[in-house]
């Protein structure tokens, strides 16, 4: 079984020491060269580049807008990722973590793995990454979805306030007039707004993360950081 850490199981584990920087320009092409790869492409660019950045830690992720919410975490701490030779992969999806987690972890390039999943999905990423081979690496729960996180680290007054901010308040309220919003809680409902249009999760990824005070980011975002 994988080990996971919850939303109130904030890790104490020191970040690894890095064995020197690492090209920020080679990290961002092992990234796509390992899209490909997890597609059924060639792997050797990926071994290659491995090595040549090198990294030495993937973050696995669902999808963009949670590795937009990283970097941006990441970037308010003043810490580069890529140059610490830690590479932030969006999957496309949480079925795809076992094969992500053989290919980049112990049975294959043999980096460390760690990475965010939904509350839902945690029994799922345990068996896959121990059916891959890659039990034992540390990931973080959330209760939701990170964008669920965000919203009530911030509050919803909050969001809003950032909504308007970013000139989707016309786009809002005429989603909110949607009937199959009538009786849904305002947390819910910001939420769903989030996913209506494509990339506005990814951009409101980075805005909500920005928005957040030191001592109100969420749990498991706050975790995976300090882990790496």
């Amino acid at each position: 079984m994988a080990e996971t850490a919850r939303r109130s199981d904030v890790t104490d584990a020191e970040p690894d020491g890095a064995g020197g920087v690492a090209d920020v320009a080679d990290v961002d092409s092992f990234r796509e060269a390992v899209i490909r790869w997890a597609a059924g492409g060639p792997g050797d660019r990926a071994r290659e580049l491995a090595a040549q950045a090198p990294v030495r830690t993937a973050v696995l992720l669902e999808g963009l807008s949670d590795a937009a919410a990283v970097n941006a975490l990441a970037a308010c701490r003043g810490r580069n990722l890529a140059a610490e030779g830690v590479c932030v992969v969006p999957m496309g999806g949480a079925m795809s973590v076992g094969r992500f987690a053989e290919l980049l972890g112990p049975p294959g390039l043999g980096l460390r793995l760690t990475g965010l999943c939904d509350e839902a999905e945690h029994r799922f990423y345990a068996r896959g990454l121990e059916r891959s081979g890659a039990a034992g690496q540390r990931f973080f729960v959330c209760a939701a979805d990170l964008e669920d996180e965000l919203i009530r680290a911030l509050g919803v007054e909050r969001v809003e306030e950032l909504i308007r901010a970013e000139g989707d308040s016309r786009a809002l309220q005429t989603f909110l007039r949607q009937p199959a919003q009538r009786g849904r809680a305002p947390q819910q409902q910001l939420r769903r707004f989030l996913g209506t249009k494509k990339g506005r999760k990814i951009h409101y990824g980075r805005v909500l993360v920005e928005a957040l005070a030191p001592h109100a980011t969420p749990a498991p975002l706050d975790a995976l950081l300090a882990h790496l």
